[in-house]
C-alpha cells in the first residue's frame, strides 16, 4: 500500500487565485480547521511553538472536536480506496494543522498504515493576515 501524505498548511501563506482565494495545496481531502477549532494560539505560552511541541499537541487534541476530527480523518485513512494525500489547514499552518498532522499520524501508524509528513508553514512566523503574493 503507497504510504499515506499528510501534510499541514496555512491559509494565510498560499498562493491565490484570480478572484483571491486561497489556493491549497492538491489532496485527495482538504480539511480547513479554522471555524472547527478554536486557535490554540490564544494560550500564550505556546505563540514560539510550534504542532511539533507536544505542549501545542496537548492543547490541540484537548479542543472541543478535535478528537471527533481525528477519528474521523483515521477512518478515512484507512479506507479500502485508501487515499494517498491529506491536507490540514489552518489561519498560519504553525499550531493546529501541524499538532493535527503529527497526532493523526501517530494514530494511524499505530493502525498499521505507513505516513509521511509534510508541513510547509509550520516553521514560519505566525501571521495574522495574508501574506502578499
Amino acid at each position: 500500500m503507497t504510504p499515506l501524505r499528510l501534510i499541514s498548511f496555512g491559509y494565510l501563506h498560499l498562493p491565490r487565485d484570480a478572484e483571491g482565494r486561497p489556493i491549497p495545496p492538491a489532496a485527495d481531502r482538504v480539511e480547513d480547521v479554522r471555524d472547527r477549532l478554536k486557535d490554540p494560539a490564544a494560550a500564550r505560552d505556546i505563540l514560539d511553538l510550534d504542532g511539533l511541541h507536544p505542549r501545542v499537541q496537548e492543547i490541540v487534541i484537548n479542543t472541543p472536536g478535535a478528537r471527533e476530527l481525528i477519528d474521523n480523518l483515521i477512518d478515512y485513512a484507512l479506507l479500502p480506496a485508501s487515499p494517498k494525500v491529506i491536507a490540514l489547514g489552518c489561519a498560519g499552518g504553525k499550531h493546529r494543522a501541524a499538532g493535527l498532522v503529527e497526532i493523526t499520524a501517530r494514530l494511524i501508524r499505530a493502525r498499521g498504515r505507513e505516513v509521511e509528513i509534510e508541513h510547509l508553514h509550520a516553521h514560519l512566523p505566525r501571521v495574522l493576515r495574508p501574506v502578499a503574493s
